[in-house]
C-alpha cells in the first residue's frame, strides 16, 4: 500500500462507492448509507490505530489496553467495529448486524451521539427492503463493506495525519449529494463559497456563541467556527443549531464529530414550531452570531400557532400563511444578543419588496435600525434552485442609520451546471461591506430617510444604478456615414437607369 495520502484519491474512492447502489435506490438517498459507513469506518480505523500503538507500548496485554482505550474520545465496542462486520460479510444478515453495530456505538457513548433522547442513527437503517430482497440486500452490503476495506479508504490517523482529511471527505460527499440530488438538494447544504462569504461577513471572534436555527448538515456553522481558528488561533467558541429533518440532523451530528467540533449543541426539531435552544428558564438562548440559509418561502410553516407564540417572536407582525421567510428572520432577530448580536440570513428577493404583512414587518425592522446591509447574489448559486438570492445583514450595534446595498449579481464564475463565487468575487463583497464603500453600479450606502422615501422597499436597483450604459453617439461620424450612403445610392440609381434603357424601357 502507498502510505502517501491524497485527498482526491479518498474522495474519488468514496464517490465510486455510490456505484454499488445505482439502479437500486434513488441518488438522493445514497447519503443515508455512504455517510454512516464513512463514520463507522473512520472511528474503527482510529480505534485500531490506537490499539496498535498501545500494543507496541505494553505488549500483549489486552485487558490493560482495553482500560487505556476507555480514555479515548470515543468508545467502540469490539463487536461494533467495521472490521468485525467485514469479517462476517459473507454471512447472512449484513443489514441487521450493521444496524446493531450503530446502535451499540450510540449506547456506548452516552450523549455524544444523542440530543434530547434523539439518536443519530435513529432514522438510518441498512436492514431495509429498499435495498431489495434479503439475498440482494446482503450482496449489496457485502460489496459496500469490501469497498470501504480497500487501501484507498484506510483512514487510520497514522496514515491520514490530519482530521481535516476526513472532514473534507465528508464535506465532499455532502456537496456531491447536493449537486446530484435534484429539487431537494438545497435543503441540507449551503455551497462552500457562500458559507465562506457569510462567515467572513460575520467575522466570528474568540468567545462567540454561534447559532444556525436551520443548520442542515452544519457546513455553515462549522465554517464560522473555522474562521475563529484561522484568524485568531483559538477554539474558544460554541456552536448551536437546530434541524427539522431527522436524517439531516444525523448528518450534522456526524459532521461535527468528524471535524473534531466537540463544543456544540445540535437539536432535532422544527425551529419555528418548537424551538429547542432554550435556557434553564425555558427562554430562547441569545447568541453573538445568528446565521442561516433557511428553506425559501416555506409553505405551512406554522402560521396557525404563531399568533400565540409564547416567545413573542412575531410581535412585529405575522408573516403570510404560505411564505415562512420572515418567520425565520423574526426568530433569528429574537435570538441575537442585545449588544453584540449580528446576523446574516439568505433570502429570496421577494423578501426585499413583497407587501402586505411582510411589508409591515420589513418597515419595523428598518425603523428599529437593525438592518445593516443587503447583498444581491448571482443566480444559480444554490443547489435545487436557479433563482438569485440575497444576504440580509442585521446588527444590534450599528454606528449610524445607514444601510449598505451591494449588487454582486453579475460578479461570479460559471461552472458546468452551477455558478460559483471565486475568491476575487468574495473579496469584492467583503471590501465593500467592511469599508461601507459607494461604488458606481456595485454598491451604495443609503440612509434611513432615503429608504423611507422608497416606501421601505429594498430592491437593490432602487439604490444601486444597475442599468447598462447607453452607447455614446458620434454625430459627426453618423453624418459622414449618411453622406457616404447617399453617394452610393446615386451611383446605384444611375446603373439601374442604364440597365432599364438596355432592356428598352424608357426612364
Amino acid at each position: 500500500m502507498n502510505d502517501k495520502v491524497n485527498q482526491d484519491d479518498i474522495n474519488k474512492a468514496l464517490w465510486a462507492s455510490c456505484d454499488i447502489f445505482r439502479g437500486t435506490i434513488s441518488p438522493d438517498t445514497y447519503k443515508e448509507f455512504i455517510l454512516p459507513m464513512l463514520f463507522l469506518k473512520y472511528i474503527s480505523d482510529v480505534w485500531k490505530d490506537h490499539y496498535d500503538e498501545y500494543q507496541k507500548q505494553y505488549g500483549d496485554e489486552p485487558e490493560l489496553i482495553e482500560e487505556m482505550l476507555k480514555n479515548e474520545r470515543f468508545v467502540l465496542p469490539q463487536s461494533a467495529s467495521f472490521y468485525a462486520l467485514y469479517a462476517r460479510r459473507h454471512e447472512a444478515s449484513n443489514g441487521e448486524r450493521i444496524d446493531q453495530a450503530l446502535h451499540a456505538i450510540e449506547e456506548a457513548n452516552g450523549t455524544k451521539l444523542k440530543d434530547s433522547g434523539k439518536s443519530v442513527f435513529q432514522d438510518i437503517s441498512f436492514n431495509t427492503d429498499r435495498l431489495g430482497e434479503e439475498k440482494q440486500k446482503n450482496t449489496i452490503l457485502r460489496q459496500l463493506l469490501e469497498t470501504f476495506a480497500k487501501d484507498e479508504l484506510n483512514l487510520k490517523p497514522s496514515r491520514v495525519g490530519s482530521l481535516d482529511v476526513i472532514g473534507n471527505a465528508y464535506e465532499y460527499l455532502i456537496k456531491n449529494f447536493a449537486a446530484s440530488g435534484g429539487q431537494k438538494a438545497g435543503e441540507f447544504y449551503t455551497p462552500p463559497e457562500v458559507s465562506e462569504l457569510i462567515a467572513e461577513l460575520l467575522d466570528p471572534q474568540p468567545g462567540d456563541t454561534i447559532c444556525d436555527p436551520a443548520c442542515g448538515s452544519a457546513s455553515l456553522l462549522m465554517k464560522c467556527g473555522r474562521k475563529v481558528r484561522e484568524h485568531h488561533g483559538s477554539k474558544h467558541y460554541a456552536l448551536y443549531g437546530q434541524e427539522a429533518i431527522g436524517a439531516t440532523w444525523s448528518m450534522a451530528k456526524m459532521n461535527m464529530f468528524l471535524h473534531g467540533e466537540d463544543n456544540h449543541r445540535i437539536e432535532w426539531g422544527d425551529t419555528l414550531g418548537n424551538p429547542k435552544l432554550l435556557n434553564h428558564n425555558g427562554e430562547l438562548i441569545t447568541f453573538d452570531i445568528v446565521t442561516a440559509n433557511p428553506p425559501f418561502s416555506l409553505d405551512k410553516w406554522g402560521h396557525e400557532d404563531a399568533a400565540h407564540d409564547r416567545f413573542g417572536r412575531f410581535d412585529r407582525g405575522l408573516p403570510p400563511k404560505t411564505k415562512g421567510d420572515y418567520a425565520f428572520i423574526l426568530h433569528m432577530i429574537e435570538t441575537m444578543k442585545p449588544k453584540t448580536g449580528r446576523m446574516a440570513v439568505v433570502v429570496p428577493h421577494g423578501v426585499l419588496f413583497r407587501g402586505g404583512s411582510e411589508g409591515k414587518i420589513r418597515k419595523k425592522l428598518i425603523e428599529e435600525n437593525l438592518l445593516d446591509a443587503v447583498i444581491g447574489l448571482p443566480e444559480k448559486l444554490f443547489y435545487g434552485t436557479g433563482i438569485p438570492a440575497a444576504i440580509l445583514m442585521f446588527s444590534k450595534s450599528k454606528a449610524d442609520d445607514s444601510v449598505l446595498f451591494i449588487d454582486a449579481s453579475h460578479d461570479f464564475k460559471t461552472g458546468k451546471s452551477q455558478n460559483f463565487l471565486a475568491e476575487k468575487n468574495i473579496e469584492n463583497i467583503l471590501i465593500s461591506f467592511r469599508h461601507r464603500i459607494n461604488s458606481e453600479k456595485y454598491s451604495c450606502r443609503s440612509n434611513l430617510q432615503e429608504i423611507r422615501e422608497n416606501d421601505y422597499l429594498l430592491n437593490i436597483s432602487r439604490y444601486v444604478d444597475t442599468s447598462a450604459e447607453e452607447e455614446s453617439i458620434d454625430l459627426v461620424a453618423v453624418r459622414i456615414e449618411r453622406e457616404k450612403l447617399k453617394s452610393q445610392m446615386h451611383i446605384l440609381e444611375a446603373k439601374m437607369d442604364d440597365y432599364l434603357k438596355e432592356l428598352g424601357y424608357s426612364v
